[in-house]
C-alpha cells in the first residue's frame, strides 16, 4: 500500500467538524436552547421532531413530483431554478433578510406560523444595526458615537 492510499483512508476515516462563526468556545444561550445534553443531540426528543425538521423538504418533493406528473419535467426544473435565484438575493450583511419572494414562491405568504408570531431575534433590528446602516450609507469613515447622541 502506498502513502497516497493510506492518506485517503485516513482522510475518509477521520470526521472533519465544521466550526461555527463564533468559534468552538462560545457560551450557549440557555434561555433559548436549554441545557446541552449528548442524548438530545443524537436522538430526537419527540417522535415527530424529525418529521417537523424535514417538513419543508418533504413538501417541496411532493409538490415537485405532482408538478412533474401534471405538467412534465420542465415545471419542477423551472421552479427549482427560481428557488435558487431567489435564495441568492440578500440584503446587506447587517440587515436581516426575510426572503419574502421565496415565501411567495412556496405559497407561505398566505399562512401564519410560529415564526410570524414569535419573531426570533435575528429578524428584529436593533439600534446598533440601524446606526451601522446609516454610517455605511452616509460615508465610509464615520464614528457611531457622533451619530448616537
Amino acid at each position: 500500500m502506498n502513502a497516497r492510499g493510506l492518506g485517503s483512508q485516513l482522510k475518509d476515516s477521520i470526521p472533519v467538524t465544521e466550526l461555527s462563526a463564533s468559534g468552538p468556545f462560545e457560551s450557549q444561550d440557555l434561555l433559548r436552547k436549554g441545557f446541552s445534553c449528548v442524548r438530545n443531540e443524537l436522538l430526537p426528543s419527540h417522535p415527530l421532531e424529525l418529521s417537523e425538521k424535514n417538513f419543508q423538504l418533504n413538501q417541496d418533493k411532493m409538490n415537485f413530483s405532482t408538478l412533474r406528473n401534471i405538467q412534465g419535467l420542465f415545471a419542477p426544473l423551472k421552479l427549482q431554478m427560481e428557488f435558487k435565484a431567489v435564495q441568492q438575493v440578500q440584503r446587506l450583511p447587517f440587515l436581516p433578510s426575510s426572503n419574502l419572494s421565496l415565501d411567495i414562491l412556496r405559497g407561505n405568504d398566505e399562512t401564519i406560523g410560529f415564526e410570524d408570531i414569535l419573531n426570533e431575534t435575528p429578524h428584529s433590528l436593533t439600534r446598533h444595526d440601524l446606526l451601522m446602516g446609516l454610517c455605511i450609507a452616509r460615508r465610509p469613515y464615520c464614528s457611531l458615537s457622533s451619530q448616537a447622541g
